[in-house]
C-alpha cells in the first residue's frame, strides 16, 4: 500500500535484475501536468529492466502508476536478455502511450489483467484534459509492445486513449485473449520476419478504432510481414467519446500490407462502423485469407477466401 512520490527526471525509478519481485505499490508523479500538452514531463520509465545484468523470474503485481510517462520498460539489451517476466494487475496511463514494452525475452513473458486508462487519475488528483489525451495519441506509440520474444501470453489487457493497442513485433509469437482496445487508431499491428513460428492466436476481444489524424489511418487490425494471424470472436465497432477527439468510425476492419507470403484466418468476427465498401483491404498480392461466419457493417454474412 506504500505510495512513492517521484520527482527525478534523470534515471528510471527502479531497475530490476535477477528475480526481482515488486508488489502492492503506487507510483505518483506530482509535477506531471493534467491539462497542458506542452508541459508534459518526459520522465524515464518508472520500472526498467537492467541493461547490463540478466533478469529472470521478475514479478510485478498490483502496481498503480499516476502521471507516469512510461510505466514498465522491459526492452532488454542484446547481451543481457530477460526471461520469465510476469506483469499482473497493474494500472496507469502513460503520457508516452507506452505502458509495457518487452523485447528480447526468450522464455514466456506474461501480461495479465492490466488496465491503461486516463480515468485512472480522476479520484487521485483529477482527470486528464482532452488535449493531453489527444497528445498521447499523436505520439503514435502502442500501449503494449512485444518483440524478439518467444511465446508471449497476454490475457485481460485493456487500453483507452492511445494511438495503438498492441504491436506484435516481427520477431515474436504468442497468444492474446480477452482484451479491449478502446479509442485507438490501430488496435492490433501484427508483423513477422519469417514464415516459421511467427504466428499469433488472437481471440475474444473488442476493438474501438476511432481516433487519429486521418480516417485513412484508422484500422482495428493491420497485418504485414510474414507468418500467420488467427482471429476468433474479435469484434470492432466505432463511435464518439468525450474524453478525446474522435472520428466516429474506422477506415476498414483489417488492412493487409506487404509483398511476402502471409496467412490470415478469421472466425466469428463482427465488423462495424467502417468507411470502406469492404471490411478487409488487401494490398499484399501474396496474402492468403480465409474468413468464415463473420458479419459486416450491414449485419450480412461475410465469408471470403483469398486467393
Amino acid at each position: 500500500g506504500s505510495v512513492f512520490e517521484i520527482r527525478g527526471c534523470e534515471k528510471p525509478f527502479i531497475t530490476v535484475e535477477s528475480a526481482t519481485q515488486i508488489k502492492g505499490l503506487q507510483f505518483w508523479y506530482p509535477e506531471q501536468t493534467l491539462d497542458q500538452p506542452s508541459k508534459v514531463i518526459e520522465y524515464p520509465p518508472t520500472i526498467q529492466v537492467s541493461q547490463t545484468s540478466p533478469a529472470q523470474g521478475v514479478t510485478l503485481r498490483d502496481l498503480t502508476f499516476y502521471g507516469e510517462f512510461t510505466a514498465m520498460d522491459f526492452w532488454a539489451n542484446e547481451k543481457s536478455p530477460c526471461e520469465q517476466i510476469l506483469i499482473e494487475h497493474c494500472y496507469g496511463y502513460p503520457l508516452s502511450g507506452r505502458f509495457v514494452r518487452i523485447g528480447r525475452c526468450y522464455d514466456v513473458p506474461r501480461i495479465l489483467n492490466t488496465h491503461v486508462n486516463p480515468a485512472n487519475m480522476r479520484l487521485f488528483k483529477g482527470g486528464f484534459a482532452v488535449a493531453v489525451v489527444d497528445s498521447v495519441v499523436k505520439r503514435k506509440t502502442f500501449a503494449y509492445e512485444i518483440d524478439f520474444t518467444d511465446n508471449a501470453q497476454l490475457t485481460g489487457v485493456f487500453t483507452f486513449g492511445t494511438y495503438g493497442g498492441i504491436r506484435l513485433g516481427p520477431a515474436s509469437y504468442g497468444q492474446l485473449s480477452t482484451f479491449n482496445f478502446d479509442c485507438v487508431t490501430i488496435g492490433i499491428e501484427k508483423n513477422g520476419d519469417s514464415d516459421f513460428n511467427r504466428n499469433w492466436m488472437v481471440t475474444n476481444g473488442s476493438i474501438i478504432a476511432n481516433t487519429g489524424d486521418r480516417l485513412q489511418d484508422v484500422h482495428p487490425v493491420v497485418v504485414r510481414g510474414q507468418g500467420h494471424l488467427a482471429l476468433t470472436a474479435v469484434e470492432a465497432f466505432s463511435g464518439g467519446n468525450g474524453a478525446l477527439t474522435t472520428l466516429g468510425k474506422s477506415q476498414d476492419f483489417m488492412r493487409i500490407e506487404g509483398d511476402k507470403p502471409l496467412t490470415v484466418s478469421m472466425s466469428g468476427c463482427r465488423m462495424r462502423n467502417y468507411e470502406s465498401p469492404e471490411p478487409i483491404t488487401v494490398l499484399n498480392p501474396k496474402a492468403k485469407l480465409r474468413a468464415v461466419a463473420c458479419y459486416d457493417c450491414s449485419d450480412n454474412l461475410f465469408e471470403k477466401t483469398l486467393p
